[in-house]
């Protein structure tokens, strides 16, 4: 893979990290019991979140400093 197309490349998987978040957490509320859960919603938001979201953060930062550092348009 050329070095000039890297930083796409990172977007993309920054992207599909963000909808497998989507999904994932869709799959939680479908599964989710009030009356069952021992831990709240939110809970399982935040462990998705630290899971996905942040991976994604990071991989979109990285994505960033390599359009700059070799140019992209």
């Amino acid at each position: 893979m050329k070095k000039q197309n890297l930083y796409k490349f990172m977007f993309a998987v920054s992207a599909l990290l963000v909808l497998a978040f989507v999904i994932r957490f869709g799959v939680d509320i479908y599964k989710y019991d009030v009356y069952m859960g021992s831990a709240p919603l939110y809970a399982y938001a935040l462990l998705r979140a630290v899971e996905f979201v942040v991976p994604s953060i990071i991989i979109f930062i990285i994505g960033m400093i390599l359009k700059k550092k070799y140019g992209g348009k």
